[in-house]
């Protein structure tokens, strides 16, 4: 109840001011506190490594809960690609002022088309993130990786660098997961968790832009899976059953 509290009242103090600082400079930063706020008040104590502020990047993240938004979000000040179907309207403007870019994943054909919003998005001043598995993870294995989305760094018009990224909860990877759990559920174990959940965000070494998506693709994963000491097989049989 004191991180429902806190996050109620950090909400209610940044809003107003993010929404007047973007109607008088027509931008803000405020997005990116709250957000780095919000972990820390759920008990994140998240450190980076390896990136640099301000290069434009398509980062790849492996995708183990609904923290990464904040962790992410707060450290690297990315924005991310998402379904366009969120849910709740609060969360849906909460994405909209983090610059968030919306995909219908169920369209197929639009693939070219996904990939060209992503790329003016990397364009702006934010990296941009996506989850290749498409769904949070169990934490303990990598589902297998969509390759669609990495061909927006063909579309973008400055150079743009693809970097992989770890997010490593390390003992509680398992305890954070989000798999086959009602999303209240989740939400509601997490903020009871006791304690200081640390988090280190490993931005590693560039991939090759000469590779093929496919290629960009297995050799994030690969990795990814490395950094985090995980099995990287190519047909996940944690993603069949699901």
């Amino acid at each position: 109840m004191r991180r429902i509290a806190g996050l109620v009242l950090l909400f209610a103090t940044v809003a107003p001011i993010h929404v007047a600082t973007k109607l008088i400079f027509r931008r803000s930063g405020w997005p990116r506190r709250f957000l780095a706020a919000a972990a820390w008040i759920i008990g994140v104590r998240a450190q980076a490594s390896g990136y640099r502020r301000g290069e434009h990047a398509l980062l790849i993240a492996n995708h183990t809960s609904w923290l990464d938004i904040l962790i992410l979000g707060g450290t690297l000040g990315s924005t991310f690609v998402s379904k366009h179907e969120l849910g709740h309207p609060l969360i849906h403007w909460l994405a909209d002022q983090n610059a968030t870019v919306y995909v219908k994943r169920t369209h197929r054909k639009g693939a070219k088309d996904q990939a060209a919003a992503v790329a003016k998005a990397l364009e702006g001043d934010k990296p941009v993130t996506i989850f290749p598995e498409g769904t949070t993870s169990p934490g303990d294995h990598l589902l297998p990786f969509r390759s669609t989305l990495l061909e927006a760094a063909n579309y973008a018009s400055r150079d743009v660098r693809i970097r992989p990224v770890a997010v490593d909860y390390a003992t509680a990877r398992d305890e954070v997961g989000w798999f086959n759990e009602p999303g209240a559920d989740n939400v509601k174990r997490i903020l009871n968790r006791r304690g200081a959940l640390p988090v280190k965000i490993h931005v590693l070494a560039p991939l090759d832009p000469t590779l093929g998506r496919k290629e960009l693709t297995h050799a994030a994963r690969a990795a990814i899976a490395e950094s985090l000491g995980l099995t990287s097989h190519a047909h996940s049989p944690i993603g069949e059953r699901r």
